[in-house]
This record gives structure tokens, sequence and C-alpha cells, in this order.
């Protein structure tokens, strides 16, 4: 209640004295005011020297006796003496003007691009690698990205053991027609090392100009020796679902990632597929790095009774959120067998994991899955950045982690070089003949 108003029988401010206060009102009200003007130039002030202070003098240090972790949400920053969990922020500032003052090529400095990198420090400090900044240009690819559309050499990367690694290359992309393989670990890009190179970093050396060529030296698990792959850029259109129906009754329905369009265009095949009612079905996720959640949840709608839980998000605190299915499904009565490999990532892992446990009549083939269950949220901060963010983690619908574990299959099956050159694939094999049994 406003003490300079008089209250009324019903505790509400007096109308009357709100338009005409008497003289005794003005006066204190004017008391006051001059009160709060100097309260706040005192503050204002005081903050003003404080910030002079620690800029320019500050000689207080990050306390690093500390061994335990200071969460962001807690720590104090302070300009003044050091003490247990306080950070002088005025370090940074210091750091910087030694940068701008001592550099040896300090005229050739971007301040933003100073700014940026220390944003990408800060998040990356944090070792996990699918928290990260997009500046403008990494915006402009990721967005492209979920689009289908871009220029480079189509392969999805990610960092295993702190190692740039190929999740998967896509279909018909010059990174699959090269024989660049999910898992293959990215020693060295254009001749720089990718030691101490972060995920993003990478993939900005690796994208380019349709008809440029960027060498890899890659590693294989198994071969004695790294090699060099030469791959030429183009500009990659992604497709995402290809669907084809074989002559023994069985329809092959092949999501090479979650993007933009793949809900669209997995409806439109799962339509053409109940139309011919095929005796079983193949899901092949093989070399599928995933993409965006929404999609997957979708899918998973069209091929599991309504109501069942898709995946579970679990967050910092162990709480638990169920993605469930929305309707429509139509294929959950035919058999299926889902095709995984270790290119099988983050959404494609939510997928298979939530059909095999929710259905009696799905069989998992392949390799054992990439092993990527985290939640990362896309927060914008500014017109054309954005922070990529892990949240929580994914659970599959009964509760098994996939972060860093991947799915297994239940009839492992690998491929082999020599497949590869030959044509073969053992994998689908495998799933047409359990299909093929009664």
């Amino acid at each position: 209640m406003n003490e300079n108003i008089p209250p009324v029988s019903d505790g509400s401010p007096d109308p009357l004295h709100e338009r005409w206060p008497n003289p005794e009102f003005i006066e204190r009200k004017n008391r006051r005011l001059v009160r709060d003007v100097l309260v706040v130039f005192f503050i204002l002030a005081a903050l003003f020297v404080s910030y002079q202070f620690g800029v320019d003098h500050g000689k207080s240090q990050v306390n690093t006796a500390d061994s335990g972790i200071l969460s962001p949400g807690s720590v104090v920053f302070s300009n003044t003496a050091s003490q247990e969990k306080t950070i002088d922020f005025s370090l940074y500032w210091k750091v910087w003007n030694v940068l701008k003052d001592k550099y040896v090529d300090r005229g050739n400095l971007d301040a933003k691009k100073l700014f940026y990198g220390s944003i990408k420090g800060m998040l990356a400090a944090t070792g996990d690698p699918y928290t990260t900044f997009f500046d403008p240009e990494e915006q402009k690819s990721f967005n492209e990205d979920m689009s289908g559309k871009f220029e480079g050499i189509g392969a999805e990367m990610g960092m295993r053991d702190d190692i740039i690694t190929i999740i998967a290359p896509l279909d018909d992309a010059p990174a699959q027609k090269a024989g660049l393989r999910p898992n293959d670990r990215v020693l060295i890009i254009d001749g720089e090392s990718t030691t101490n190179l972060g995920l993003e970093a990478a993939v900005s050396k690796i994208r380019g100009q349709k008809g440029t060529e960027v060498k890899l030296t890659i590693y294989r698990e198994g071969e004695d020796e790294s090699r060099e792959v030469s791959v030429v850029r183009d500009v990659i259109n992604v497709k995402s679902v290809k669907t084809t129906f074989r002559d023994d009754g069985i329809a092959v329905i092949r999501v090479s990632r979650f993007g933009d369009s793949t809900e669209k265009e997995f409806r439109d095949a799962v339509a053409m597929t109940v139309k011919r009612s095929p005796k079983a079905v193949v899901l092949d996720l093989r070399s599928n790095p995933g993409g965006l959640l929404n999609a997957a949840v979708s899918m998973a709608s069209l091929m599991i009774p309504s109501g069942q839980t898709v995946v579970w998000e679990e967050n910092g605190k162990g709480d638990r959120k169920a993605e469930k299915t929305e309707g429509g499904d139509v294929l959950s009565d035919i058999r299926t067998v889902v095709l995984i490999d270790e290119g099988s990532a983050s959404a494609s892992e939510i997928l298979a994991g939530a059909l095999h446990e929710d259905r009696d009549n799905v069989t998992l083939v392949g390799k054992k899955s990439y092993g990527k269950g985290s939640v990362q949220e896309l927060i914008s901060v500014g017109s054309d950045m954005s922070v990529k963010v892990t949240v929580a983690r994914w659970l599959t619908p009964k509760g098994n982690q996939i972060n860093e574990k991947g799915i297994s299959p239940d009839a492992e099956v690998g491929i082999t070089i020599d497949d590869i050159k030959n044509a073969r694939d053992p994998q689908m094999d495998k799933a047409v003949e359990i299909l093929g049994k009664k």
C-alpha cells in the first residue's frame, strides 16, 4: 500500500486524494523524491568507481584453491578482493587489453572474431562437443543443413574420444562416393592437424564451394596406417526418404536424415506402402546421423499405437518427460526389421529404440548404433546467432540409456570392405531372411 495515500475503509486508495493531494502530502512527496534521487546518484557513483577500479587496478584473481565445480548460476562476480566462490571479471578485460596492445599482428585482429571465440571457449570448457555457439556464418550453415541443401562433401561429423569423426556419409553424396565410412577418424584436413580443432571449425574447413577439393587424412579401425582421401565438393540436395518394393512383398523404406522435409516425405512413403499391402517392412536407418526430434516422434506415430512412449527426456536433476505417439498408426501390425549401424545416431536411435521396445514384431539388424543420446536446445541470442546447448539426455521407452552406449541389434551383422567392393549387403540379406520366416 502507498504510505502517502490515506486508505479508505475497503483498503483501496481514495480517489479524491489521488487527484487533489493536500499540502502536507506534497511536502512529504517532494522530500522523498529528493531522497530517492540522492540514493540513486550515490549508487551509480559507487558502481562506476568499482568498475573503473576493477578494470584499471583490480588485484583480485580467480580462486583456484577450490578444486570443486563452480556453478555459473551461483558464482559471484566482483572487482574487489578475491574471496571463495568469487571471480574477478576484470581479468577478461586485462587479457583483452594485453592482446590489443602487445600482440605482434594486432593490426590484423578482428574484435568480433575475438569476442565470438571467447564465447566458444566458454562453451567448449563444458567438455560437451554438442554445446556450441553459432556465429552468423555458422548459423547460416546450420539452417542450410536443416533445409537439406548446402555445398560440401555431404557427411555428418561428430566427436569421438576427442577426435573429429565421420558419423555418417549421406546417400549419394561426394563423401560416400569417395569411400568415406561411419567412424572414420579425420586426422588432417588440407594439411592441418585436427588436434585441438573444434567440431564447428572442422566442419567449416571441410565445407566449400562446388567443384573445389578437400583432402582428408583418415584413420579407419582395423587398418595399420592412415590414408588420404580426396573429395570434390558439390551441392548437396538431401532427399530424406526413399521407398522401394521388392518382388517378395517386402517394402523397404530408407530414411537418411531427420530434417525439415523428412516428416512429409515419410508420410508419403507410408501412404504408398499401405496401398501396396506388403507382407513386411524394412526400415533402413543405417548411416542416418539424426536431426529433429519432432520428425522422429511424428514418424513413430505412424508405426506405433497411439499414446505409447517414444522417448524419455531426462534433465540434469533426473526429472523425466515422456514424448508420446500422437496417433495415425497404420504399420504396427506389419512385421518389421530395422537396420542400424555405427552411423545411426540421435533421432535414428530414438526411433529404432521406440520401435524395438514398444512393439513385439520388430527386429533390429546390423551393428551397434553410434550412441548420441543427448538433447540440444537451439536458443537465439541475436538476429543471426544462436547457442546450441545440451539440456537433457534421451532414454528409450524402457529407460535404457542411449548416450555413449548406443543400441545393440538383435542380430549383429557387419559389412566388410570386400562386401562393399562387390556390391553385397549382408545386413539387408539378413533382414529378408528374418522376414521370410513364419
